[in-house]
């Protein structure tokens, strides 16, 4: 309680009330870990989904723990902190983005005690800091190296990601794929780093997930252009991605022209004929057969017109190409994008066997496949009976992408099943008696928090959570360090030959991070609101 000092006579002596800063940190971490207790459910393989309905009427299914907090329209500053905690787990490792979250609730928890034992935060802050280099430490002891040749052992990390999703029955189709993307676009020069970028996802509705495949070569959700009866198959392509428009010129200014005399207006039909025409004769002299057409907002990208003479030429038509992906298709190709008619060349075209429509559910997709000098990029077509699945298999298949790229850069797995946290709790505890004072005493709260992982799984998975974690103590304090939660088989188990293993990368970042974020919070003793 707060007690009213009496006015003193000294000008050097007085009395601060500190309750303010108290309930300020208070509210600070009660609002944080509310965000915390609400995906934590959603952690793990039995792990439940959520339903997100926005304000705007669109319906998300999803598992994904970054896409969840995403989504909450969360107000309070400090809660707002653990958003851009999972947002920063999404973007170093890509994965564990509900376990992160949950780790720094649950730190948070343990900080409330400590605060309350009366424990100064600076102290409780710089614990925390030597706590987490130290787990770090732990964790790379834990590790099993890799090879990128070890194909199974990357297929079962990416089947880890993603049995805990929505689609987890199709890990089977998907973990190999996402692996075989990332291996294909992984560039000899530079082993240790993965652009996903260079990964396309196209999604096309109709179908199952089982569907789902991957492309070598360039996959367009889009129909060609043949209104004026125009190739739809073209073999032994040449390719030009242009950046201008085969219509007939504007004015720069906004402007109208009326013309009323008869003779005039033919004349200007006739320029615009011959206009195009010189365009179109100049694109088949180079002896190019596909056109690629980035779309434009100033005026058509063809009109009905150019289509007819283009069609007449024998040339493929695929318009409306948005520009943020003409870098990835001119990577593909091997080819340059012309922005001008002048500047059209054979050099700057691409060559491919083969550019087809094909018909998939009730649209149509144009495949450009065996390109000639391909570029490290692939596409993944991606099928699904509906818009929540269709979105909730590419969010799960860019995690398990995620995966595969954090071993490229970081050749290292480790157990899954809560066994390196439980691991990290033990040597952490046994760390905190060689500590002196405060130290010690704050390193021990951790060392409990980091329990909370294990204990969520089980409760997930609906076993006895107390049972199943005492059990899991002392399994490694007998030394068995890779024994975690087989959910599946509702029992412990040896996880490392159950083929549950996860990149090291996401077990050490999501460790730093969260500590780093509790860290920050603990230190924020008021929040001052600027209108």
């Amino acid at each position: 309680m707060a007690a009213v000092s009496a006015p003193r006579s000294s000008k050097t002596e007085s009395y601060i009330d500190n309750k303010r800063k108290e309930d300020i940190r208070h509210a600070n971490i009660k609002a944080a870990c509310a965000v915390a207790d609400a995906i934590r459910t959603s952690l793990g393989p039995k792990g439940m989904d959520k339903m997100i309905s926005t304000a705007s009427g669109e319906v998300i299914i999803t598992n994904d723990g970054a896409t969840i907090v995403n989504k909450m329209e969360v107000l309070q500053p400090a809660a707002k902190m653990l958003v851009e905690l999972s947002k920063s787990q999404d973007t170093a490792a890509g994965d564990g983005t509900t376990t992160v979250v949950v780790i720094a609730g649950s730190l948070l928890k343990q900080c409330l005690t400590l605060l309350s034992s009366g424990i100064h935060p600076t102290v409780i802050s710089d614990s925390l800091h030597k706590a987490s280099i130290k787990a770090v430490d732990v964790l790379t002891a834990m590790a099993v190296p890799l090879e990128l040749t070890d194909r199974d052992s990357l297929i079962k990390s990416a089947s880890t990601s993603l049995n805990s999703k929505v689609v987890s029955q199709y890990s089977s189709l998907l973990a190999p794929l996402a692996v075989d993307a990332v291996l294909s676009v992984v560039d000899p020069a530079k082993p240790d780093l993965v652009d996903l970028r260079d990964i396309k996802i196209v999604k096309k509705l109709g179908g199952t997930v089982d569907d789902t495949e991957m492309v070598r070569g360039l996959v367009f959700d889009k129909k060609v252009s043949h209104a004026a009866g125009g190739p739809t198959r073209v073999e032994n392509a040449k390719i030009a991605v242009i950046q201008f428009q085969i219509s007939p010129p504007k004015t720069d200014i906004e402007q109208s022209i009326v013309v009323s005399d008869y003779a005039q207006m033919d004349r200007i039909l006739k320029e615009e004929r011959n206009y195009i025409l010189g365009m179109i004769k100049k694109i088949k002299a180079t002896g190019c057969n596909v056109l690629l057409i980035q779309k434009s907002i100033l005026r058509d990208a063809v009109t009905d017109l150019s289509l007819h003479y283009l069609a007449k030429a024998k040339i493929l038509v695929i318009k409306d190409v948005e520009r943020d992906e003409i870098e990835f298709i001119t990577k593909t190709l091997n080819c340059l994008p012309i922005a001008n008619i002048e500047h059209f060349k054979e050099e700057k075209l691409g060559y491919a066997n083969l550019v087809e429509e094909v018909s998939l559910g009730d649209g149509k997709i144009v495949k450009i496949t065996g390109i000639k000098d391909m570029g490290r990029t692939t596409t993944v077509l991606v099928r699904g009976s509906n818009h929540l699945v269709l979105d909730e298999a590419e969010r799960s298949l860019h995690d398990a992408l995620c995966v595969v790229r954090c071993l490229v850069s970081k050749r290292f797995l480790i157990a899954g099943g809560g066994a390196p946290e439980i691991e990290l709790s033990r040597q952490l505890g046994a760390w905190s008696k060689v500590l002196h004072g405060m130290e010690g005493y704050c390193v021990k709260s951790f060392a409990e928090a980091l329990e909370v992982i294990p204990y969520t799984l089980a409760e997930n998975a609906g076993l006895n959570p107390i049972t199943i974690v005492t059990e899991l103590r002392n399994r490694h304090a007998q030394g068995e360090i890779n024994t975690g939660i087989n959910v599946r088989k509702g029992q412990i188990t040896n996880i490392l030959e159950e083929n549950v293993v996860q990149p090291l990368l996401v077990s050490t970042s999501a460790m730093t991070l969260a500590t780093e974020c509790v860290r920050m919070l603990l230190k924020i003793d008021d929040i001052v609101t600027v209108r």
